[in-house]
């Protein structure tokens, strides 16, 4: 702990460019290694999700990414369930060249309502194309909405905000139950984020099979400027996996997954990531990078656009190639932005590991 004058004492947090990955006595060959991330009764051929973010999910390239064996959610408040036909705005959007227009226009554009309709629409077609299907919605929306959303036939419902408790305190609207809302579903619920032990394990009691840690947003992300609020990641997703831990042992063998979800930039953050003890990582803008992402290298998140307090930007990147050569490779550029999927490969066997949940055991330092 440290003393922050004489009135605040605080402990100190760590982010996944503080520390690094020991290797062991022990390496292997990467064909000994398995990638594979099983969620409910959902197998995947590595764990990375993609963020539910209009810059980088529509339901093309959510099919995309099913195919090549990971899991991409599409935001259901997000351009394709207010338009019939988002391209024209998607295209209004990437024209602006005034940062200062871009959160003006794009809040008039997502101003126009969310329709029902629509949710189901886009999760029928990527669920007509034989891969998983999942869907976002924030807190605030979660209840006017979720029929729609359990309609639709979605194998993962994803509620997903800046910070997301199981205790959230209203005198003017009637808050989310998550307990009785997660109870009454019969779909695997992943919610976040959070960035706390405790606040963590009440995600946990509430019946989620997965936890978001982190604030998401990334690399478009201002949350920590606009609100002041931020938990250094590598501290965060250890905190939650000892919630997990623990509550493992107060269930009786209840399995929460924990997903870490933000400041997750290239491949090397996958790797710290479950290192800390994440079970998969949502990602973002390294997808933000490919050839197919619907913002052609610009991006954004659902902050972007809040109506009265946006607390992100539109970044933009220069994109790298397509989406299989970012996810799985071969890489074109050596700095950790493509073939991620094959990175945190080589990194599970220059450390000695075969599976996931070993991995999580390796040995880390503050570098």
């Amino acid at each position: 702990m440290f003393d922050v004058g004489r009135n605040k004492r605080a402990q100190q947090a760590f982010a996944f460019d503080d520390i690094t990955i020991v290797p062991s006595r022990r390496t292997r060959g990467e064909e000994e290694v398995s990638l594979q991330w099983r969620i409910d009764a959902y197998t995947f051929g590595f764990p990375v999700i993609a963020a539910p973010m209009d810059s980088v999910i529509s339901p093309a390239t959510a099919i995309k990414i099913g195919q090549l064996g990971g899991l991409g959610v599409l935001n259901l408040e997000g351009l394709w369930t207010r338009y019939d036909d988002p391209q024209p705005k998607l295209e209004e959007i990437i024209a602006i060249q005034d940062p200062i227009e871009a959160t003006r226009q794009m809040q008039q554009i997502y101003a126009e309502p969310i329709k029902p309709e629509l949710i189901g629409k886009r999760v029928a077609e990527i669920r007509e194309a034989g891969v998983p299907t999942a869907g976002a919605l924030s807190p605030q929306n979660t209840q006017a909405y979720a029929q729609a959303v359990v309609d639709s036939g979605v194998d993962f419902f994803v509620i997903r905000g800046t910070t997301v408790s199981a205790e959230h305190v209203s005198s003017v609207l009637e808050p989310l139950n998550l307990k009785k809302f997660i109870y009454e579903l019969d779909v695997p619920v992943i919610v976040g984020g959070c960035a706390t032990y405790q606040a963590a394990l009440h995600l946990m009691r509430t019946g989620a099979a997965g936890v978001l840690v982190g604030f998401g947003g990334g690399a478009g992300s201002t949350s920590r400027s606009v609100l002041g609020v931020a938990v250094p990641m590598a501290s965060a997703v250890s905190d939650v996996a000892a919630a997990r831990r623990d509550y493992l042992d107060e269930s009786g063998g209840r399995y929460v997954h924990v997903i870490a979800d933000g400041s997750v930039v290239r491949s090397g953050d996958i790797a710290k990531a479950i290192a800390c003890g994440a079970d998969a990582v949502m990602v973002g803008s390294p997808l933000a990078r490919a050839d197919e992402a619907p913002g052609r290298g610009f991006h954004w998140g659902p902050e972007a656009w809040h109506d009265k307090l946006p607390r992100g930007e539109r970044a933009k990147f220069s994109t790298v190639g397509d989406l299989q050569h970012i996810l799985l490779g071969p890489s074109t550029v050596p700095d950790g932005t493509m073939n991620l999927v094959g990175a945190l490969r080589k990194a599970m066997a220059t450390t000695g590991y075969t599976e996931i949940k070993e991995f999580q055991r390796v040995e880390i330092v503050v570098g």
